[in-house]
């Protein structure tokens, strides 16, 4: 069989620990700190990982940590790769294909977002539901890795729906106002236009950012149920008091934390007590 860059990884990642979780999480900007608390953790840095794309001057942590949070094993990884720092598509999405050949099953997606629906406010947890990609490159364009997927695949339930009622219902348990959107993905690394931002509020999104959805895509194809919350760090250029302003971001990521953290604990160890 030919040896795949990603199976190689995942080789090298249980050469290290005996645990063979099936729910991975994906942290984003300000959501770091539920690594921190995974319970007796290995910890190995992306730049170890044979095959890994190298992420020189990337200011994440950039570890993967392996590890049980409430009591269920999962991997965490702390940092992802985006399009805008140079990767290709394909590139972007080696740790969704790395975490398929390590046995994941469940993957749980979180970031960080600009508000574009305006009853929205910085801080608020929003379920993403369904995405908006409005530019044409994909991760899967190119030879189609049929050892992962068929070459054309229904994204209509890109969210997973059970997945989705899951979260919600863990946050009523937790008196969690969870919002419900649609997510624009933008390539980046300059924020929106407000014009960008009317397109985008046309076409029928609630929010927007620079990640998420190249890795929904590449999980989708090769049979990983996605979960994907959103923190709103900021409203959106052109909306009331929207734009870039890193003061408000900043505030915005403790609230976004504290209320996203809970939630992510109490969703993965459901995920594996099912």
């Amino acid at each position: 069989m030919m040896a795949f860059p990603y199976i190689e990884a995942a080789e090298y990642i249980k050469s290290k620990t005996q645990l063979r979780p099936q729910t991975a999480l994906v942290l984003g900007t300000g959501l770091g700190g539920i690594a921190d608390t995974a319970e007796e953790a290995v910890v190995i840095p992306y730049g170890d990982i044979p095959g890994f794309p190298d992420i020189g001057g990337n200011w994440h942590k950039c570890r993967l940590v392996l590890g049980y949070i409430g009591g269920v094993p999962a991997a965490v990884m702390q940092g992802r790769l985006h399009y805008y720092e140079g990767y290709s598509m394909r590139e972007a999405v080696f740790p969704v294909h790395m975490l398929k050949a390590l046995g994941i099953c469940n993957l749980v997606l979180t970031n960080a977002s600009g508000a574009v629906n305006a009853e929205f406010a910085p801080g608020d947890v929003v379920l993403i539901e369904d995405h908006i990609k409005p530019w044409f490159d994909s991760p899967l364009r190119g030879r189609n890795p049929e050892e992962l997927g068929e070459r054309f695949f229904d994204m209509t339930n890109a969210y997973d729906r059970k997945l989705r009622d899951l979260a919600a219902e863990r946050a009523k348990a937790l008196g969690l106002d969870l919002k419900r959107g649609v997510y624009a993905y933008m390539a980046g690394p300059q924020f929106e236009t407000p014009a960008e931002i009317r397109m985008l509020k046309t076409l029928g999104a609630d929010l927007v950012g620079m990640s998420t959805v190249p890795e929904v895509i590449a999980a989708v194809h090769c049979g990983i149920r996605v979960l994907a919350l959103s923190g709103v760090s900021n409203m959106a250029a052109g909306i009331e008091n929207g734009g870039l302003n890193r003061e408000v971001i900043d505030s915005a990521e403790p609230l976004m934390s504290s209320r996203m953290l809970p939630l992510l604990r109490d969703i993965i160890k459901v995920i594996g007590e099912a």
